[in-house]
Parts: C-alpha cells; structure tokens; sequence
C-alpha cells in the first residue's frame, strides 16, 4: 500500500467520524489504532505494501475498580 491510500483511509476514517491514532510498535509499520463502539482495531500498514489487522470484540462484560487489581497482578513486569 502506498503512502496515497494510507492518506485516503484516514481521510475515511475522519469523514466517518471514526476515532483513530496513530502509532509505531514495529520498525517496519505505522499503526492506526481504531476505536468504535465495544470494539478495537490495530491496523497495521507494513513497508513491504501489505496490512495486516486485528481486532479486540468486547465480551459486554463490565468491571468495577477491583479489577485494577487483575490488571497489576497478571500484567506487572
């Protein structure tokens, strides 16, 4: 993919008045992080021209405060 249709989809992205940021987490992509409604996507556009995309779907499941708890205990490096 080329820098033009990078620029068209978040061109897309802003005249759908989807939310988006952008991010670099590899040497070789830029990352567009998409949140809509009980859903993320990571939208990754590689140097060699592919993309590559991953979406998170929410369980609909909600949480109080304890689970801050879970997050440190299983996520604390």
């Amino acid at each position: 993919m080329e820098l033009k249709e990078l620029i068209n989809f978040l061109n897309q992205l802003e005249s759908s008045h989807i939310f988006y940021k952008l991010n670099k987490v590899r040497n070789e992509a830029i990352m567009v992080e998409i949140a809509v409604p009980g859903q993320r996507w990571e939208v990754e556009f590689m140097e060699d021209g592919t993309v590559e995309i991953e979406k998170f779907i929410s369980d609909k499941d909600m949480y109080d405060v304890r689970e801050l708890e879970t997050l440190f205990k299983y996520f604390n490096h």
